[in-house]
């Protein structure tokens, strides 16, 4: 019997991207006894995700991708990994792409936040259901209060209450989902250039002399946005995130319980201890409690 049929189950098909999480899922799906099968877009998704039964998708390969979903069974999807937007003019597209090509040209309109919830709405069109990598994983968004050895300083966590206060209002304004707070002020904020760039600034700042406030001071805080599909699109942060926070000069990083995900926990909190950061996840519906 083939893996695809091994289980009542119906398979969990897996779009994957770059990075690690599309390999987590799949081992906690089979872990949990359920087929799994991953559809890796060339360039952009690692090897690892040969590790596991696997289908290998140009960008336009639309027809194939619906084929191979049929043949396998797949009755649940998980879009997971980093991509960017496909080059459309050394895209190669395949007959299904061509007889889906005005819906998937209306997909690409819009900022990310439309296009994720456009591609979601033409898998459901097509009978799958999408669900989000932390549905077959909590473990990306689990835990609670501090994950290190570092903790919070007293004036530390007035940067914190002030700085979920400000991610709560900048996520129903639909603005970003990172803030940083300073000697209870919030001092940056993210846009549409994402938390990495937002620390480079705060980073700047510190070296142009504009931020007057002791170096190891202040908090990254991060949540997600109250309209935010998190089936794709769920905040992130990992080793990267760590480093730059450090060279932002601040002493910790916060983020929304089951609502933020940790790419490569132990290596995230392995390098927040490293660096003396405190690394925390709290519940933001009830402030800083």
């Amino acid at each position: 019997m083939s893996r695809a049929t091994a289980s009542d189950r119906p398979t969990l098909g897996i779009i994957a991207g770059g990075g690690g999480v599309p390999v987590i899922v799949a081992r906690a799906a089979e872990a949990a006894g359920r087929p799994v099968v991953l559809f890796g877009i060339v360039g952009e998704a690692d090897l690892d995700i040969e590790a596991f039964h696997h289908h290998w998708l140009r960008w336009g390969e639309i027809g194939r991708l619906f084929d191979l979903m049929a043949r396998e069974r797949v009755g649940e999807v998980v879009i997971c990994g980093a991509v960017n937007r496909p080059d459309f003019s050394a895209i190669r597209v395949d007959l299904g792409a061509v007889l889906s090509l005005p819906k998937i040209l209306s997909l690409m309109v819009g900022g990310d936040d439309t296009v994720l919830k456009n591609v979601v709405r033409f898998l459901e069109d097509r009978g799958y259901r999408v669900v989000g990598a932390h549905q077959v994983a909590p473990e990306l968004v689990g835990g609670s209060g501090n994950l290190g050895r570092i903790k919070a300083s007293d004036d530390a966590e007035a940067d914190i209450v002030k700085g979920i206060e400000a991610s709560l209002s900048l996520g129903r304004l639909d603005i970003g989902q990172a803030v940083v707070a300073i000697s209870g002020r919030v001092i940056a904020v993210e846009g549409i250039e994402g938390t990495d760039e937002l620390l480079q600034r705060v980073a700047d700042l510190r070296k142009r002399g504009r931020l007057k406030a002791a170096h190891r001071s202040g908090v990254l805080v991060k949540a997600a946005k109250p309209q935010q599909d998190l089936r794709v699109d769920l905040p992130t942060i990992g080793p990267r995130t760590v480093e730059m926070a450090v060279a932002a000069g601040l002493a910790g990083i916060v983020v929304e319980s089951g609502r933020v995900m940790i790419v490569d926990r132990p290596a995230t909190v392995a390098a927040a201890d490293a660096a003396r950061l405190f690394l925390q996840v709290r519940s933001f519906s009830d402030g800083a409690s």
